[in-house]
């Protein structure tokens, strides 16, 4: 029963290097076991309970200037530029540009403050990997947080 624990964990970790493979991406620093492999982004998670860990993933397409109004994720986020480029910016961090092949990191219950595609002519696609050990909707407007 303890190895179920970690079926989960596995998952989401197949999930991540199966979309990078996919993507074609290249060394970065750590090493991998592939040689046109790169580590595109590691960061520790927090606590979270690993009986009842799932993954969802999420495509985000912007039109040429369009952004998401503010809000919050219950869980913590990865996310994957797909295509074009995304301005974020987490309340407390600098905003940022994120191009094509850039990924990032949002703790959870942060407040996304800007969520938008940088250009205003060219479309943008990021891919969101939400790693959750609870139900709950996987965004929420910032007004409601309590």
């Amino acid at each position: 029963m303890r190895g179920k624990r970690w079926l989960p964990l596995c998952a989401i970790t197949g999930l991540a290097i199966l979309f990078m493979s996919a993507a074609g991406i290249h060394s970065l620093g750590q090493q991998t076991s592939h040689p046109s492999a790169r580590v595109a982004l590691s960061h520790a998670l927090p606590a979270l309970n690993g009986e009842k860990l799932a993954v969802n993933v999420v495509e985000v397409t912007y039109g040429p200037g369009e952004a998401s109004p503010s809000h919050s994720h219950p869980c913590p986020v990865i996310a994957y530029v797909a295509q074009g480029e995304i301005r974020s910016q987490v309340e407390g961090q600098p905003e940022a540009v994120y191009q094509a092949g850039d990924t990032f990191y949002e703790a959870p219950n942060g407040v996304h403050a800007v969520s938008a595609n940088a250009s205003r002519t060219k479309p943008a696609k990021l891919v969101a990997f939400f790693v959750c050990d609870h139900v709950a909707p996987l965004s929420a407007p910032a007004e409601s947080r309590k």
